[in-house]
């Protein structure tokens, strides 16, 4: 995606931060850890800015695992450095404790019913706050996640796929609840990774709930539910080199093609594969950060406020289109719509542009 702002502008704002966190890294190999409250929790972090990042580039979430850190999904996944190459911001958020003292987001599992800490919202303003704090794109914001994590990645594109632009789970499933109540303000495009041997996230699924963390999908059935979401007409079936003969295990890749608003909706099923990180472990064919990445690209979109339908021009139809929103709740991507940045689209905002258009003003 081409970048029509100066660095400059973006260094400005934290260039103190990223001093700070570059002398960070080269003492401990890794981004700062930073701290948010939110909901009554001292909620933490990790956020890696490449030395190149500029105004309005990407933010990828990486969700670590249930029992694991944000730490550890950091060093494992290598993220930083696919950042380093492409211009884009990493966030690591690190999940809170459960009552036996294992790290987890709440995806609602069955043995954490009394939980009361809401991991979608605190990610929701995160998010925000990022894109605000570092001029970081609002458009162009992406999920990814291991286990627990990519459930969470699910529940995000179920209840906040305004926020997030397509998601890539890696081992992650979708609660049956999620799929009961899944209504998506926009359809999302979905990558998912994943063995046909995994013994934690079952790929047929447990519909009846024998290993204890409630009753969830199969890998087939998910990607058919967000096929179906995404219209998708065409398929495309092909199989990867398999590049190491010693991991037992190869990739078939699927991909539901011809999707609503271009979208596309991928499975990579690792044959043998078991409940890992391809390319740091189990099958090898692949480098699962990367593979992420290069389909989160696919969906990158230039824009300017205001210009709801893409047309490089704020005029009438916009104005139209933003009414269209607030009175049926069309599936618009409301941060275009909200031209004074208060996070609510409204008749004020329709105000706004209108005084752009009649003072000949463009964006």
């Amino acid at each position: 995606m081409s970048n029509t702002y100066s660095c400059a502008v973006q260094k400005n704002k934290y260039n103190f931060f990223l001093f700070l966190s570059l002398a960070f890294q080269m003492a401990f190999g890794q981004a700062e850890i930073f701290e948010f409250e939110h909901g009554g929790f001292n909620r933490q972090y990790y956020l890696y800015l490449p030395d190149s990042i500029c105004h309005d580039d990407p933010l990828v979430f990486v969700f670590h695992g249930f029992g694991s850190s944000a730490s550890t999904i950091m060093n494992y996944s290598e993220m930083n450095n696919i950042a380093s190459e492409n211009n884009f911001a990493v966030c690591y958020p690190q999940g809170t404790t459960d009552n036996n003292g294992n790290s987890f987001f709440n995806v609602g599992y069955d043995f954490h019913q009394t939980e009361v800490v809401n991991d979608v919202d605190f990610i929701v303003e995160l998010a925000y706050h990022l894109q605000s704090e570092y001029n970081l794109s609002p458009i162009n914001t992406f999920a990814t996640g291991m286990s627990n994590g990519g459930e969470l990645c699910y529940l995000m594109a179920c209840q906040n796929s305004n926020v997030f632009r397509s998601i890539a789970p890696v081992s992650g499933t979708m609660m049956n609840w999620f799929i009961d109540t899944c209504l998506p303000q926009k359809p999302t495009s979905v990558l998912e990774i994943h063995g046909t041997n995994d013994q934690v996230t079952w790929w047929d699924g447990d519909i009846d709930n024998t290993g204890g963390w409630g009753a969830y999908a199969g890998v087939d059935e998910i990607i058919q539910f967000w096929s179906d979401i995404n219209l998708c007409m065409s398929f495309e079936l092909d199989t990867l080199p398999n590049i190491s003969s010693i991991d037992g295990s190869y990739i078939i890749s699927e991909k539901n093609i011809d999707c609503m608003n271009n979208n596309e909706v991928w499975l990579y099923r690792i044959i043998n594969g078991g409940h890992d990180w391809p390319g740091s472990s189990g099958n090898m064919d692949i480098n699962s950060s990367s593979t992420i990445w290069e389909f989160f690209k696919k969906f990158l979109i230039e824009y300017r406020i205001g210009d709801v339908d893409f047309n490089n021009k704020v005029n009438i139809y916009d104005i139209l289109l933003i009414s269209d929103h607030i009175i049926n709740n069309s599936n618009y991507i409301e941060y275009l719509m909200d031209l004074n940045s208060d996070r609510i689209v409204d008749f004020n905002d329709i105000s706004s542009i209108l005084i752009f258009i009649l003072n000949y003003q463009t964006y």
